[in-house]
């Protein structure tokens, strides 16, 4: 009698102990609904290695003949960071040049294995080895960290300095209470302590974005020494509008408050931190 308690065998140590039980293999697998063929190979699998061998082992094994030499993946490596806007064909093609020949999907294989496979990748390790050994950085490493800084601005992604220099408002529909009717919450984190604010409304309005900001938000800051600076919004009609005829726009003008990146679709990193708060409500 084999005992085994992981669900994942349980079926097939179940079929050996059912078959020694009746002492008939037949009816055992037919109640169980397995054939011959597959109890006799879980009786010889466990019969060479125990009940752990009725586990599934992955047929995959890399094939190690096949790997690029220590010396080669060296130079790949090095590549990569010395180089990290070039793809994996360019890289091939200067590694030639260089004397060290591999081709593009070797070149890919190495940068999988090493984390390496895309261009923000690239850019995380070279950022990190600078931060490490303190490198002088080359001309190329230079401008692949400045397009990374273009597209990061172009997608709506800031990088937030202190409490106060940029928060982030939205407007969640809660639902419908009887006798009361449609509920609204308004909601604010700052981006860079994660700190949230939120009151509910029965209107989703311009009034009602402006008296968060006015009764929860800015007098948070001011008691903590902090003022706010900037403020993120997508372009729901209770943050967007003329500012001599929108409440909203209206008070964020008087106080000088920076309304910014009103995008049609905002960037998901931006956004997330007001989308998770909500979810936890």
């Amino acid at each position: 009698m084999y005992q085994c308690n992981e669900k994942i065998i349980k079926n097939k140590v179940g079929l050996l102990n059912l078959a020694e039980e009746l002492n008939n293999v037949s009816r055992a697998c037919k109640v169980m609904g397995f054939s011959r063929d597959t109890f006799y190979r879980y009786k010889s699998a466990v019969e060479d290695g125990g009940v752990s061998a009725l586990f599934d082992q992955s047929r995959r094994h890399p094939n190690l003949k096949n790997r690029a030499d220590e010396a080669t993946e060296a130079a790949v490596l090095r590549h990569a960071i010395d180089f990290p806007a070039n793809g994996q064909l360019r890289a091939s093609n200067e590694l030639r040049k260089a004397g060290v020949f591999i081709s593009s999907s070797g070149v890919r294989c190495i940068w999988l294995r090493n984390n390496l496979e895309s261009f923000k990748k690239r850019l995380t390790a070279l950022e990190k080895k600078s931060a490490e050994e303190n490198l002088i950085l080359t001309e190329s490493q230079v401008a692949a960290l400045e397009r990374k800084k273009d597209d990061d601005l172009a997608c709506g992604e800031i990088e937030t300095a202190h409490p106060g220099y940029l928060g982030s408002q939205d407007t969640f529909y809660v639902g419908n209470i009887k006798g009361v009717g449609r509920i609204y919450q308004q909601s604010f984190v700052d981006t860079y302590s994660k700190i949230a604010h939120c009151k509910l409304y029965t209107t989703k309005t311009p009034i009602t974005s402006a008296d968060l900001l006015n009764d929860r938000v800015l007098p948070f800051f001011e008691e903590h020494g902090f003022g706010l600076l900037r403020i993120l919004t997508d372009r729901g009609t209770e943050y967007c509008g003329k500012v001599e005829h929108h409440d909203y726009e209206l008070y964020l003008w008087l106080l000088m408050i920076l309304s910014i990146l009103k995008l049609k679709y905002v960037h998901h990193k931006l956004m997330a931190f007001v989308s998770v708060f909500i979810e936890l409500f």
